[in-house]
């Protein structure tokens, strides 16, 4: 969701979302999976290339990231995979989806994503999703 703060969304309701969450920042810290850092970067390189953005904005976006309570789980990627890996065949998901559904259910937090698979995996599961 963090992209959408820097990339359009083609749903308005989306980017309010986005700014909603944004705003909440400031009120409590949010979790994410350390891979959340490279699916960032991954998605700023390839809209660098594109030419969708300058580098310099990426790094405008990543300075502004850094300001952010944005806490990133640290935990041993051997570990996660035995609990991802039946999270993703029994919702269909992508290992790295579960990975932020696992997240979620161990912390018992409050997931945000645009991912409309991820989000009905989550309700499936009593997790509660960011509106």
């Amino acid at each position: 969701m963090a992209l959408a703060w820097i990339f359009e969304r083609e749903q308005a309701s989306d980017a309010e979302r986005a700014s909603r969450l944004l705003a909440a920042c400031g009120e409590q810290a949010w979790w994410v999976p350390g891979l959340w850092h490279l699916e960032v970067a991954n998605a700023l390189v390839v809209a660098e290339r594109r030419g969708v953005i300058a580098p310099s904005a990426s790094d405008l976006f990543l300075a502004r990231l850094s300001g952010l309570p944005i806490c990133t789980e640290a935990e041993a990627t051997r570990e996660l995979q035995s609990r991802v890996i039946p999270l993703a065949r029994s919702h269909n998901l992508s290992s790295y989806d579960a990975t932020y559904l696992d997240l979620a259910l161990r912390l018992s937090g409050t997931l945000a994503s645009f991912d409309r698979r991820l989000i009905q995996s989550a309700a499936d599961l009593g997790i509660t999703i960011y509106q």
